[in-house]
């Protein structure tokens, strides 16, 4: 997807997720949250801080791993999941960074919803 393409899907996307959640239009970092948790598998709970951080991180691990960047190593004696790098992710621009992020959250939900 070119720049524009992402920018027009990504405020579908964000006013779609704020319609169905009855709120405000969510960021990149509520976006990866709500994938976390999707990953997780255990549905809506109230996460600690320290938790809704990891589930980010599992929502990161799990976007990059579309690109072959990170691979699921298998779940932890909780049910976590736990990812390892493959190959290093290159020195992306801000720019190219949330370009590639918001581009891979709208596959992701185009794939999940």
């Amino acid at each position: 997807m070119t720049p524009a393409e992402i920018n027009i899907k990504w405020k579908e996307l964000i006013s779609r997720i704020a319609s169905e959640f009855d709120s405000d239009e969510p960021d990149i970092k509520v976006l990866l949250f709500l994938i976390g948790v999707q990953e997780l598998g255990k549905g809506p709970k109230k996460f600690s801080k320290r938790q809704k951080e990891e589930l980010m991180h599992i929502a990161t691990c799990r976007l990059l791993s579309e690109l072959g960047f990170y691979e699921l190593e298998g779940l932890d004696q909780d049910g976590w999941p736990h990812w390892k790098m493959v190959k290093p992710v290159p020195a992306y621009t801000l720019m190219e960074q949330e370009n590639l992020i918001k581009g891979l959250i709208i596959h992701y939900f185009e794939e999940h919803s």
